[in-house]
């Protein structure tokens, strides 16, 4: 995707603000005139990467806790502390929109439970050479994220450039949201491996998926080691129950663990980690 249009230094933070502004106000609503008598839960889905310094550098080291400043942080500090991350503030200055008092006492704690989506993790190193960049979104941070260092993959690739798979990440993520954010009740509304769709397969070929059973193996193993060092996960998500449309990537990628035949009515087959989930859940 290439858009030529917009503001890169500006707009990212604008609509994000909005978006947790629209957020608060539907938590006040909702608390305000629903919750009481319905009993639900407030919740919001935040999506995380996490990252690993390229070195012991102190440099590399706050490199890596700006990227997450960046990006989950960029929203969770408001929920939590009503107001943006200090590297944010410093870094984009004034064109980082500001909450007012109000706004600030509405976000925080405006949520009973905390979605979060991972995937992925990525190297991350310091950037001083982006000061001199247009201001931007991707490149404010001043951070270079990469998936390998010195020749070297952090972890094998999905179909997705964007997925690097990192199991321990997943614990080290959800250590750091107890620690840094008062423990808070947490569902992963996502976590799963895509494959390309390739068409020379056969279907029986399609169906048998080793890699996904080992990245869901994998990350439940260290959501479990997270759970006994007493992070506060309620729930689990795969993604997905079916191959599906993904918004950036279209029918090229396969999340599913029961395979859609899109050119055959949409038949549903369940490949191998559909199987093999459905006994994990058995003996769970």
């Amino acid at each position: 995707m290439n858009c030529t249009g917009g503001d890169s230094g500006t707009e990212p933070y604008l609509t994000s603000h909005y978006q947790l502004l629209a957020h608060a106000a539907a938590a006040k609503l909702y608390k305000t005139k629903y919750q009481a008598s319905q009993k639900g839960l407030l919740g919001i889905t935040l999506n995380s990467d996490w990252f690993v310094p390229v070195s012991k550098e102190k440099a590399d080291r706050d490199a890596a806790q700006r990227a997450l400043d960046f990006m989950f942080g960029w929203y969770m500090e408001p929920l939590t502390k009503g107001e943006y991350p200090k590297s944010m503030q410093s870094m984009v200055g004034k064109r980082l929109p500001k909450f007012s008092e109000k706004e600030s006492e509405q976000l925080k704690g405006s949520f009973d439970f905390l979605g979060l989506n991972y995937y992925s993790s990525f190297y991350a190193a310091n950037a001083p050479h982006l000061r001199g960049a247009e201001p931007a979104q991707q490149t404010d941070a001043l951070v270079n994220v990469t998936n390998q260092h010195d020749g070297k993959l952090l972890g094998p690739m999905a179909a997705s450039s964007w997925l690097c798979i990192y199991p321990r990440g997943f614990r080290e993520l959800l250590l750091f949201i107890k620690k840094q954010y008062n423990n808070p009740v947490i569902y992963i509304t996502e976590n799963g491996y895509d494959e390309f769709n390739d068409p020379t397969l056969s279907l029986e070929e399609s169906l048998i998926d080793t890699y996904r059973i080992d990245y869901f193996y994998r990350h439940l193993y260290y959501l479990q080691t997270a759970i006994k060092d007493g992070v506060n996960v309620k729930g689990y998500f795969a993604w997905s129950l079916l191959d599906n449309m993904e918004w950036d990537s279209g029918y090229t990628v396969r999340f599913g663990l029961v395979f859609v035949d899109f050119k055959n009515d949409l038949k549903r087959y369940p490949k191998l980690s559909a199987h093999w989930f459905k006994k994990f859940l058995k003996k769970s």
